[in-house]
C-alpha cells in the first residue's frame, strides 16, 4: 500500500513495460511422489505458502506435535528460568506406554528444562509437568490457554484436549495447521534451538538426565532444523519436519504415516530444494522508473527500489513486475524520497511490493522557470 504522505493523485502504470520472466525449473516435478500418508503438506517456512499438500485441510489426531502448542504459550509467558517440582500426576507419565525421560514426583528442575525434555525427547512426563506450572496448578487451564491461541493464529482444524497429545475424540488438527503452527513457534530463538538439539542434558538436584532427538533426521539429513515427531495409535506415525540451505528453508508435515515417516518427509523436503528456488525479482538501489520534474521539460530523476524482494519461484512460475508512479510528481523531492513502487506478481499470486525512491534530489521551480514553461508549451502547441 502506498505511503500516506503521497498526494491523493491517481497512480499510471508507467511506461516501462511489464518484466514477464519464466522460471525454468524442472516442470518434470509436478508433484512430490512416494509419500503415503492420510495428509501431508510441504510449505515455505518463511512465507508460509502451501507448495504441495494432499488432504492438508483434513481434521486428524496428531499425537505428540501437541507439543509445538504447548511450547508457544510457554515461550509468550516467558520466566523459563522458574523452578518447580514434579507432582505425582506428572510423575505417572514417566512409565509405558507413554513417551517419557524418567521424572520422579519432587524432582526439581526449570520450566526451560521441562521444555527441553518435551520438544527434545518428547517425554510425556515433562510436558504434563511444564503444562500443570504454566496452567497454576491446572492442566485444565492450560489446555485453554492451548485453544485461545489456536483461536489466536486462526488455525480452525485444531482443538486440543490434553498438552501432550493423547488420543481424544475432540483433540486434533490439520497438516495445513500444523504448518502454521510451527512458523509461529519457528519465530523463537529458543524454540528453534532446542529443536535442532540432537543431545542434552537436564538437572534435577539428584541425578543428570540425558535427552535424544526423536527426529532421526537430525542425524541423518544435514539440512534437517527441526521439529517435532509424534505417535500414537489413533495419529499413526507423524513429523513435522523443517529444514534449510542457503536462503531456502520448508516445513513439512506427515500425518498418519503408511512406512517410514522420516523417509516420507525427507521425499517432500528434497523437493522443495529440487523444484523451487528463491530469486531476488527487485533489487535495492537498481533503476526500474523515471520522473519528469515539474516545469523542467525533458528533465527526469531516476527512481531506484529502496529494499530488495525475493520470493520463492516453482517450476513454470511466471514473474511479473508493475511499475507504479504518480502521474503528477510532487514539486520538490528529496533524495530516497518515495515517488513510486513495484508490485511483484509470482505464478498469478501477488509476492509483495518495493518502494521506489528519487535517485536524487531536486527543488521546486521557480516562479519564472514555471512562467517561461507555460509560455513554451504554449507556442509549442500554436507551432504544431
Amino acid at each position: 500500500m502506498l505511503s500516506r504522505s503521497w498526494p491523493p493523485r491517481r497512480l499510471l502504470a508507467a511506461a516501462l513495460p511489464l518484466v514477464l520472466l519464466a522460471w525454468a525449473g524442472p516442470a518434470a516435478l509436478a508433484q512430490p511422489s512416494g509419500v503415503a500418508a492420510d495428509a501431508w503438506a510441504l510449505a515455505d517456512l518463511r512465507s508460509g505458502e502451501l507448495l504441495a499438500s494432499h488432504d492438508a485441510g483434513e481434521r486428524l489426531p496428531m499425537a505428540s506435535t501437541t507439543k509445538i502448542m504447548l511450547a508457544i504459550v510457554a515461550l509468550r509467558e516467558g520466566g523459563l528460568d522458574r523452578e518447580v517440582a514434579v507432582s505425582p500426576r506428572a510423575a505417572a507419565y514417566a512409565a509405558p506406554p507413554y513417551s517419557n525421560v524418567g521424572l520422579r514426583a519432587g524432582d526439581v528442575l526449570s520450566l526451560r528444562e521441562l521444555l527441553m525434555a518435551s520438544l527434545i525427547s518428547s517425554g510425556d512426563d515433562a510436558a504434563y509437568a511444564l503444562a500443570e506450572a504454566l496452567g497454576g496448578g491446572s492442566v485444565e487451564r492450560l489446555v485453554e490457554k492451548m485453544n485461545r491461541e489456536a483461536r489466536r493464529l486462526g488455525l480452525e482444524d485444531t482443538h486440543f484436549q490434553n498438552p501432550v497429545g493423547l488420543d481424544g475424540r475432540r483433540h486434533r488438527s490439520s497438516a495445513r495447521d500444523l504448518v502454521r503452527m510451527s512458523r509461529e513457534a519457528m519465530q523463537y530463538p529458543l524454540f528453534r534451538e532446542i529443536v535442532a538439539t540432537r543431545y542434552a542434558v537436564i538437572s534435577t538436584p539428584d541425578r543428570e538426565i540425558p535427552l535424544t532427538n526423536t527426529n532421526e533426521l537430525l542425524f541423518t539429513y544435514p539440512p534437517a532444523t527441526g521439529i517435532k515427531t509424534g505417535t500414537t495409535p489413533a495419529a499413526g506415525p507423524c513429523l513435522v519436519a523443517s529444514a534449510a540451505s542457503g536462503d531456502e528453508s520448508y516445513v513439512a508435515v506427515v500425518l498418519d504415516a503408511r512406512a517410514d515417516r522420516f523417509a516420507a518427509s525427507l521425499r517432500l523436503l528434497e523437493y522443495g530444494f529440487s523444484a523451487y528456488d528463491r530469486r531476488e525479482l527487485v533489487r535495492r538501489g537498481e533503476r526500474y522508473a523515471s520522473v519528469e520534474v515539474p516545469y523542467r521539460r525533458g528533465e527526469r530523476v531516476p527512481l531506484v527500489a529502496g529494499e530488495s524482494l525475493s520470493a520463492l519461484l516453482g517450476p513454470g512460475d511466471r514473474v511479473r513486475r508493475e511499475v507504479e508512479v504518480p502521474d503528477e510528481p510532487p514539486g520538490s523531492a528529496r533524495r530516497g524520497e518515495r515517488l513510486g513502487r513495484v508490485v511483484v506478481w509470482v505464478g498469478g499470486e501477488r509476492a509483495g511490493s518495493v518502494p521506489l525512491v528519487a535517485a536524487r534530489g531536486y527543488e521546486e521551480a521557480s516562479l519564472w522557470e514555471k512562467l517561461w514553461y507555460t509560455v513554451e508549451g504554449f507556442f509549442s502547441e500554436e507551432g504544431g
